[in-house]
């Protein structure tokens, strides 16, 4: 018989079998040391794709563009007048324009446009470019050198445009970096961990309608096997009935028990709120209702709001210093006075009122 002192128990280490979550480091690409530094967005194709087939992320961007247009432009006369005519591709007005800029640096990091001018050097046009077909070249100190037009016409000659001949607009710009990063790059894991789990989800149920079988065939002919596997097939995408002699075949469906495995939709909800909260988007500014309490859903929009006026400030510097066009952008709703009011009437109830006083020496 074996000795069974405790004294002879050991402990585990598992240090070496469990690794500590790290982040990588990383560095800026800004200028090195060269004439030129180059940047062109390899990943725009990538993030196009997630912009067009994940919804929430859709939803979202397009959110921050129409409340950042929100009611259009104010701007003088003159300035209306220029703005009113540009056309972009044609059928394009300079809100459409605008509103496709800020959409495409959310998802791109930088947005760019062609500034077309006429023969006395007066702005007549402004035309959208593929952010994925632009190179930006910096000079060794860093400031913006020219961009090229990658063309994407077999045996074509790339374009180059002077900083002046081309609206540049950076999101998320860092340090020293020639580009601004998109929205994407840090909520990229969110998306793939709740399309996943809704995927599993997704199998689960077909599962239920379509229960997994374990057939067992009286014979080990592989051709009467994947007879038997095509008529089996076919009952189920006909929904039609299948006839068997007795005694060749008997089937076997496994029951699971209904709290073995775990239930995914509190992690598909809690990656959904954990999503609008890291790209700065309320479910309510959607149409959601996941605000507890109408003082809630007010402060997650006013909170917005602050995003949405920031985000209109930088658009309209740009757009002066870029262009010369003073414009004022519009926001659309704003609750701010609403909740001034309300907290001054919140004061007024919970002040101590004469009758009170006079109340409480009478007990």
């Amino acid at each position: 018989m074996p000795l069974t002192n405790l004294g002879s128990a050991k402990v585990s280490d598992m240090s070496n079998n469990v690794d500590d979550y790290e982040v990588d480091t990383m560095s800026t690409d800004g200028p090195r040391d060269q004439d030129e530094t180059t940047y062109t967005n390899e990943n725009w194709t990538q993030y196009f794709g997630y912009y067009k087939q994940i919804p929430e992320l859709k939803a979202s961007i397009d959110a921050i563009a129409k409340w950042t247009i929100g009611r259009g432009f104010q701007a003088d006369e003159m300035t209306t007048v220029i703005l009113d005519k540009v056309k972009g591709w044609g059928e394009d007005t300079f809100n459409t324009i605008l509103k496709n800029m800020i959409i495409v640096r959310q998802i791109a990091g930088d947005a760019f446009a062609e500034i077309i001018r006429n023969d006395k050097g007066t702005m007549i046009n402004i035309k959208p470019l593929d952010p994925g077909s632009i190179r930006i070249v910096a000079d060794r100190k860093g400031r913006i050198k020219r961009y090229e037009q990658i063309t994407k016409i077999k045996g074509g000659e790339d374009k180059k445009f002077q900083p002046k001949d081309i609206l540049h607009l950076t999101k998320n710009r860092v340090a020293d970096e020639i580009h601004g990063v998109s929205i994407i790059e840090a909520v990229e894991n969110i998306i793939l961990m709740r399309n996943e789990a809704m995927t599993d989800y997704q199998k689960v149920l077909h599962r239920n309608v379509y229960p997994f079988k374990i057939w067992h065939l009286d014979t080990d002919d592989t051709s009467k096997i994947n007879a038997f596997i095509t008529k089996v097939e076919k009952t189920v995408n006909d929904k039609e009935n299948i006839f068997i002699p007795k005694g060749n075949v008997e089937v076997e469906i496994p029951s699971i028990s209904s709290n073995s495995t775990l239930n995914p939709l509190p992690w598909v909800e809690y990656l959904s709120s954990f999503f609008f909260q890291a790209v700065g988007i309320p479910q309510i500014i959607l149409g959601g209702s996941q605000e507890f309490t109408e003082a809630t859903a007010k402060i997650a929009y006013l909170s917005f709001q602050q995003s949405v006026e920031d985000e209109q400030r930088d658009i309209e510097a740009q757009l002066w210093s870029q262009l010369g066009l003073r414009i004022n952008l519009e926001f659309p709703a704003s609750l701010e006075n609403e909740l001034l009011s309300d907290q001054k009437k919140d004061k007024t109830q919970g002040a101590v009122q004469p009758n009170d006083t006079i109340a409480g020496r009478g007990r």
